[in-house]
Order: structure tokens, then sequence, then C-alpha cells
């Protein structure tokens, strides 16, 4: 029988991992970073019994603010987690494996470089916590967002946007494919859960799933009407994509910055 570490190696995680922790589910350490350049917010969560954490859609150009967070709270930084290839910044996966020592985790089908890759049902562990991951294609083809249970909480990626959703008219996008996604993984978690999205561009940080599905103007409309509006938006050309793109297939170590080469 493989070991999880053998697992780890094989770059796939376990569809479950549990851990003998006495840590108390309840308690998470949580903070909201951002970008203000791409309106990206980055997620640090962490145990606060075993001190280890994890950090969701990082950026190259904080990597050394956001190492230096897990460093000033005393966690340990085991996973840097992408929630899809990033076509408006470059990821800051690379340098924090440089910086820190941790894995990368994206979707297997993304089309991205990473240490581990994960599926629907798969399940990210650190301490006595676990996201579940669930697979909401139609931003991208490997798009995922992530679910924490026990604090009723959910991080949506590029898929689910505090009253709107991700673009899909580049990366093998899809209006039908992304309607099904919000309708059938992330509108069917509890109405209570608090939705955390990938971007804001207006300067809200937090929604739920009950506010979406009564107050969206996109996804409480039928699939016709919807994959009409998303064909129709005639957005801009994203300004990072050529940068961004060629470095998050390799887990954006292309454009490290030098002075992340030697760690802080």
């Amino acid at each position: 029988m493989a070991t999880k570490f053998g697992l780890l190696l094989m770059g796939k995680l376990p569809k479950q991992q549990i851990r003998n922790y006495s840590s108390d589910t309840n308690k998470l350490v949580f903070r909201q970073l951002f970008d203000s350049v791409s309106s990206t917010y980055t997620y640090l969560l962490a145990d606060p019994g075993t001190r280890e954490c994890i950090l969701i859609d990082p950026v190259l150009e904080h990597a050394k603010r956001d190492f230096q967070l897990t460093k000033d709270l005393n966690l340990n930084l085991v996973y840097a987690v992408n929630t899809h290839m990033h076509a408006d910044h470059i990821t800051g996966t690379g340098s924090l494996k440089l910086l820190s020592g941790c894995k990368s985790i994206i979707s297997s089908r993304s089309g991205a470089q990473a240490d581990i890759f994960v599926d629907e049902g798969d399940y990210i562990t650190f301490g006595g916590h676990q996201l579940k991951v669930l697979s909401t294609p139609g931003h991208t083809s490997g798009c995922c967002s992530f679910y924490i249970a026990e604090q009723g909480m959910a991080f949506t990626g590029d898929a689910l946007l505090i009253r709107g959703c991700g673009r899909t008219d580049f990366q093998e996008g899809s209006p039908e494919l992304l309607y099904h996604s919000i309708h059938t993984k992330i509108f069917t978690l509890p109405d209570e859960t608090l939705l955390y999205p990938a971007h804001d561009y207006k300067g809200q940080t937090v929604t739920s799933v009950d506010e979406e599905k009564r107050l969206n103007p996109r996804l409480t409309k039928t699939l016709e009407e919807f994959v009409h509006i998303m064909n129709n938006l005639n957005l801009s050309y994203p300004a990072q994509i050529d940068q961004a793109l060629p470095a998050n297939k390799v887990c954006g170590l292309y454009d490290v910055p030098e002075d992340l080469k030697n760690g802080l």
C-alpha cells in the first residue's frame, strides 16, 4: 500500500487525508491579503495548534510579504495553492517554494507544473484542517474551488466573484461549463457558506452562497441568458497575459526576482 509520503512524491494527493491531531477544528488562523495591481486576493489559512499553514493564490510581487507574515505568526508554510493558472498576474508559488521549501498545488487539468496535482474530491490537509477540492471549470478548464466545511468557507478563485464571475473568452473558457460548475458545485453548498473570490474590483471582500444565488446579476439568469451575456462582454485583452501564462505554466519560476533566489 502506498504511504502518504509516496503519494506526495508521485504528485497526487489521496482522496482523504485524516490526521489524528488534537487541534480544535473550529479554530483557524485566517488572513486576506491584497494585490492592488491585479486586484487579487491571497488567502492565508493555518492550524493554530500544529502551526501548519497554506497560501491560496499568491502573487509574485508579494511573495516576500506573504512569507514574512508566516514567520511573524510563527507558522510553517506547507503548501502554496493556485485555484487555476492565472492570466492576470504571475503566481508567487515558485518564489515561496524557494523561500520556504513548501510544495506547490494546482489542478491536474490546469496545464501548469506543480509538485502536487489535485482534482474533484481530493483533500488538501494542513494540521487538523481539510480543504475539499471542487472542480469548477469554465473560466479555465483547470479551475478549482476549495471548501472547508468546519468553518463554512469556500475559496472560489475566478469561477464565482462577488456579484459576478470569471470571463470565459480565453484559456479554454466555456460559459455553459462555468454556469454548470457554479450551480452544481458552489450553489449547492449551505446557503450560509462564506465565499472568498480570487479578485474583486470594487473593494468588497466576501459574499455568501445565499447572496449570490439571489443577487448575482449573471447567475440568476437562465443558461441561455447567461451564455448570451458572457459571449457579449467585449472585454479588453488581459494586460499581463503574455507574461503571466508562460511563467505560470512553470509554477511562476520563469520570472523570479533576483532578491528572492537567495531567500529573505
